[in-house]
């Protein structure tokens, strides 16, 4: 017995258990294949904008978090 085969029996187990669980629960069974879920069909990935910083922005950033270096230095 491989590797894989151990895996596909160890996911489909899984997968017996949860739907039992959901079951004994009353919840909503969620039926998944072995592996990561599908993405979505593009549509969060068009929602999802690049954010900037100012420079402004960036050097407030800088100065807290070298404010924040200091202070733990000094509490060494």
């Amino acid at each position: 017995m491989g590797l894989a085969e151990i895996l596909v029996e160890i996911d489909n187990e899984i997968a017996r258990l949860t739907e039992a669980r959901g079951l004994l629960t009353g919840g909503t069974v969620v039926k998944r294949g072995p592996g990561r879920p599908k993405a979505a069909t593009g549509v969060a990935k068009q929602a999802k904008k690049k954010r900037n910083l100012s420079p402004e922005g960036r050097k407030r950033i800088a100065e807290a978090v070298r404010r924040r270096w200091a202070a733990q230095k000094k509490a060494a």
